[in-house]
């Protein structure tokens, strides 16, 4: 997805890359899976090259649930692990975009930034397991104290081991007061009840808390 900015020369693209790393299919045993190459970027990764400005995301897709478990689902060259933790998987993968990063990109040309991770407010459950954030109508008070993700400290570990500078744009705190900011019942599609399909949670509503993020990516470029 591509919007052209005639006026000011400016091109602003999106591309969907759940993982940054390449999703592909692998034969384990006499079935054909689907696979996480953990090892190998993004097959779109070479559109990147020769941006002034890119902002990197991933984060919600690396769970227990949308990763199978971990289980014969990570694929590093020809071998598929039977059995693999998700925050493991998720350091190696990023040390694979590190890597890359620090090949391809010009740091006198590009300026690199990483979103950090958003914050979901599920209550009495995850998402497919009841969660729900029905009450949740007003943002969460000053005395509230937020948990530093464990995906943003691995990100902080894989940006000290390279060599291109990143700026992180970091957002869990500031939006993690934001309970009210989700789509919640309302997000759901017409003709459903609340309780026929789980409760969206993780996504924003707009506007909302995202024109935030634009804004501190917009102090950090005027900077």
């Amino acid at each position: 997805m591509a919007e052209i900015f005639l006026d000011y020369k400016c091109t602003v693209e999106f591309y969907v890359s759940h993982y940054l790393v390449h999703e592909g299919k692998a034969r384990v045993g006499k079935k054909r899976l689907q696979t996480l190459r953990i090892d190998t970027m993004d097959r779109g990764a070479s559109r990147w090259k020769g941006a002034s400005i890119i902002v990197f995301n991933t984060a919600h897709w690396w769970s227990h649930y949308k990763t199978k478990s971990g289980v014969n689902y990570y694929q590093e060259g020809q071998q598929v692990h039977p059995r693999l933790d998700v925050s493991t998987a998720f350091q190696k993968a990023l040390m694979t975009w590190g890597s890359w990063l620090d090949k391809y990109i010009n740091s006198q040309k590009t300026q690199v930034f990483f979103r950090s991770s958003a914050p979901s407010h599920f209550r009495g459950g995850q998402w497919n397991a009841g969660g729900h954030c029905r009450e949740a109508s007003q943002p969460l008070n000053g005395t509230f104290r937020t948990t530093y993700s464990e995906k943003n400290i691995i990100l902080e570990e894989v940006l000290r081991q390279m060599k291109i500078p990143v700026t992180i744009l970091n957002i869990t705190s500031l939006s993690d007061y934001r309970v009210d900011g989700h789509p919640s019942v309302y997000g759901r599609s017409p003709g459903k009840s609340s309780s026929s399909r789980g409760q969206d949670c993780s996504h924003w509503c707009l506007p909302g808390v995202p024109d935030t993020w634009n804004e501190l990516l917009y102090f950090y470029l005027q900077s």
